[in-house]
């Protein structure tokens, strides 16, 4: 690699980076420098991992800038901050860029962004980690508190809150494995579309275009890459919609709703789609999905996913699901996949650890509320309800299920049956919770309801507030 095209790629990540700071989203952020740039598939890659490896440890760089530099992180310059953040970045989790050469391009950065007079500041705060690094007999020159909020919170990148709420609900042990896992690279999980491909079918011309996938035990659709770098649509199967992507957590989803042909099913908050798609294709694609969303310009990536897929039985619904009037007890199975603020998703979503709040929780909470007190409206008596987010926290899962039931005793969560490929991930209280760390699987909270009794209350908009 050439020093113009290396630095040509670290100025992409650092315009990426300015982006972010600013306010938007990695991904949106990334693709859109990526599009400017003209730069081989390998610094492509290169860049999107300085991108969303600097968003995802920006606490742990932070802290060690604070203590290389005799200003701490906070009170640096923010773009010279961010140019700290690729150089450290690469010589504590790249091993396959050398040391030099990460000094040196992160010196040469500095410099071509206004910061000329600091190159050595630069390079010395670099080589003093080096340094450090070299002394230290684990090779970790990190300083680390001993209090354990704060430890796993520097060490592993994470805000305090999300560390404190973990330890609370699964021990210090569980909570800091858990926010190690969110730090490495999210696989890839394919969900196989039966109406159009067997497994066998996909793992097959996988395998023929050199594709390594493996099967997922308890997943029946399920197929996962392994190590798979390049365009998705350009597998084998996917313009013949085989297959879509989706993590099997999501798949679980599905499986437990178990819509069967001819039903009408609702699915209340579709957008983009993967999950309303799964429905069609488990009915068989007979009987009708209705897709509800609030954003008619999302619902349109439903509808794409659908003829991708070549699924009929999907029905878009634009508007918001607490104030749509025209499904009253007319549902054989409704799924709410609620809005929620995806702490089980951290490691796809490198920016959203530092986005959510406790009073953004709080929010999410009261709305799933509103949400799950109206779509029960919608199943006919003696149907079936299902509750699911990819959060870990309670305010958005136990919580809110458990103020449900209080408040709407005629419904009941319903236990799986024992071969029900999902009763692994069942809670003694009958809901159930998937853990990345120890499933290998995004984070999920999912409970299936049911009417215990034959008759259905008429409900309100306003039932939520009981839910508080």
């Amino acid at each position: 690699m050439s020093q113009t095209v290396g630095q040509n790629l670290r100025q992409v990540a650092l315009d990426a980076l300015r982006d972010v700071e600013r306010g938007a989203f990695a991904d949106a952020a990334l693709d859109k420098r990526l599009h400017r740039g003209d730069l081989s598939e390998r610094d492509c890659r290169l860049a999107t991992e300085l991108v969303y490896g600097c968003v995802r440890r920006q606490r742990t760089l932070d802290a060690l800038i604070s203590q290389l530099a005799t200003k701490p992180a906070d009170q640096q310059p923010p773009n010279l901050r961010l140019i700290l953040h690729l150089g450290l970045y690469q010589l504590r989790y790249l091993s396959h860029i050398p040391p030099s050469a990460a000094v040196d391009t992160t010196v040469d950065l500095a410099k071509g962004n206004g910061f000329a007079g600091l190159a050595g500041f630069v390079n010395g705060l670099l080589r003093g980690y080096i340094r450090q690094a070299a002394e230290r007999e684990a090779g970790d020159p990190l300083n680390l508190p001993a209090d354990p909020v704060s430890r796993i919170g520097i060490a592993h990148s994470m805000p305090d809150w999300i560390v404190q709420q973990w330890i609370a609900q699964f021990g210090e042990t569980d909570a800091e494995q858990l926010c190690n896992w969110f730090n490495q690279p999210p696989s890839i999980d394919l969900r196989v579309n039966p109406l159009r491909a067997s497994v066998e079918q996909v793992e097959a011309a996988m395998q023929a275009a050199d594709v390594a996938v493996e099967r997922l035990t308890g997943f029946p659709q399920a197929l996962r890459l392994r190590n798979h770098r390049g365009a998705i649509p350009a597998l084998p199967g996917y313009a013949e919609g085989w297959w879509s992507v989706q993590d099997a957590s999501a798949q679980l989803v599905g499986m437990l709703l178990d819509p069967q042909p001819g039903e009408t099913v609702i699915d209340a908050c579709a957008a983009p789609g993967g999950k309303t798609t799964h429905l069609a294709e488990l009915m068989g694609d007979r009987g009708v999905v209705w897709a509800g969303d609030r954003s008619a310009n999302r619902l349109k990536k439903v509808l794409q996913n659908a003829e991708r897929l070549q699924l009929t039985s999907i029905q878009l619904c634009p508007g918001d699901s607490r104030t749509l009037t025209q499904f009253p007890k007319q549902a054989d199975r409704v799924l709410l996949d609620a809005p929620c603020s995806g702490l089980g998703t951290l490691h796809r979503h490198a920016d959203a650890r530092w986005r959510q709040t406790p009073d953004s929780v709080q929010e999410l909470s009261q709305l799933q509320a509103e949400l799950l007190h109206r779509v029960a409206t919608w199943v006919k008596p003696g149907g079936t309800l299902v509750y699911a987010t990819c959060t870990l926290h309670p305010d958005e899962n136990e919580r809110v299920v458990q103020d449900f039931l209080a408040a709407q005793p005629q419904w009941k969560i319903d236990l799986l049956p024992t071969d029900h490929p999902a009763i692994q991930f069942q809670q003694p209280q009958g809901w159930l919770r998937i853990l990345p760390h120890q499933h290998d699987l995004d984070g999920f909270f999912m409970a299936r309801l049911i009417s215990s009794d034959r008759t259905l209350p008429a409900g309100n908009p306003d039932q939520g507030d009981m839910a508080k």
